[in-house]
């Protein structure tokens, strides 16, 4: 009898993980690199939007389309907050479920954050979880229904600088612990949504710059996190939307990256709206500034319309 049970157990566990649309997924099973064995206590903060302040255990959490809706694209999202906290649902989840709306898979990222006390150098963190949460969606493409040559990454703020350092760095490999870290993390296509991209003066995010690399960074490491200096040819399609208000990350930011992508040859599209400050998400309510959602969803089929 308790072998029946067990047995049950075991045929509805993976009956609904096959299933589910929605579910989270551990980044490493094993042990994560560049961990040092403290252990924190993640916090959650639940007020106008959920905040993640801190984070032992980088996940994905998945978001799935029903079957019959899935286009066959995945967009990794790294949402935003200075590196200090993860604005998970304003800039995650409700972002997801708006790509599944459109047949789009989205993987959110519950990434790690540079100033927390698990690290043993923080600024590497975020970017080995993005890596991984690239190379685990096109591990389990065929099994989401995913194709894996229309796999894309977007990032709100900081969580565009996390994006576009992928997208101009994803050949950049500081570890690797098992097959999954031999696949590729470029991103076939980049959306970055106000984004910090610069850590120059005078356009910088001082906060972002602060929290990923501390008060007085190297020079070395200013240079390399200016993502505007690393386009090349290789860099991702992509699509830019900001506001010209933007009080926190200057606009300067996105067009720094869209001259530098014209000049690679880069396929870019960017969208400059004359208001909406910073952080707006999916501008809900605001028929002239959400009007980027449609504009993003076009650009998408675009971009991925040739890719078999």
């Amino acid at each position: 009898m308790k072998n029946i049970k067990l047995l049950f157990l075991v045929a509805s566990f993976l009956t609904s993980h096959i299933f589910a649309q929605e579910f989270i997924l551990p980044l490493w099973e094993k042990s994560i690199p560049n961990h040092n064995g403290n252990k924190i206590e993640e916090t959650y903060e639940s007020t106008d939007i959920i905040r993640i302040q801190q984070v032992d255990k980088p996940s994905i959490e998945v978001f799935l389309p029903a079957k019959k809706n899935r286009t066959g694209e995945a967009v990794v999202i790294c949402p935003g907050g200075g590196y200090r906290i993860i604005a998970y649902d304003w800039e995650g989840k409700d972002v997801a479920k708006w790509l599944n709306s459109n047949g789009i898979a989205a993987i959110v990222l519950k990434y790690r954050l540079p100033h927390t006390q698990n690290n043993i150098e923080g600024r590497l963190s975020p970017f080995l979880d993005l890596q991984r949460a690239v190379r685990l969606t096109r591990f389990y493409a065929e099994r989401w229904n995913i194709n894996p040559n229309k796999v894309g990454i977007m990032g709100f703020s900081a969580g565009g600088h996390l994006a576009s350092t992928l997208g101009t760095h994803f050949q950049d490999n500081f570890f690797a612990s098992d097959n999954i870290d031999s696949i590729s993390c470029r991103p076939d296509f980049m959306i970055l949504m106000y984004p910090v991209i610069t850590f120059n003066e005078p356009h910088l995010h001082v906060g972002s710059r602060k929290f990923l690399m501390g008060e007085n960074p190297d020079k070395r490491l200013i240079y390399y996190y200016s993502n505007e200096l690393h386009v090349n040819e290789k860099t991702p399609p992509t699509f830019l939307t900001h506001a010209e208000d933007d009080g926190a990350v200057p606009v300067e930011n996105s067009l720094m990256f869209f001259e530098q992508l014209k000049k690679h040859n880069v396929p870019a599209e960017m969208h400059i709206f004359p208001k909406g400050g910073h952080g707006f998400s999916l501008a809900t309510g605001n028929e002239s500034l959400s009007a980027w959602t449609d504009l993003c969803i076009k650009w998408i089929r675009n971009t991925t319309t040739k890719v078999k």
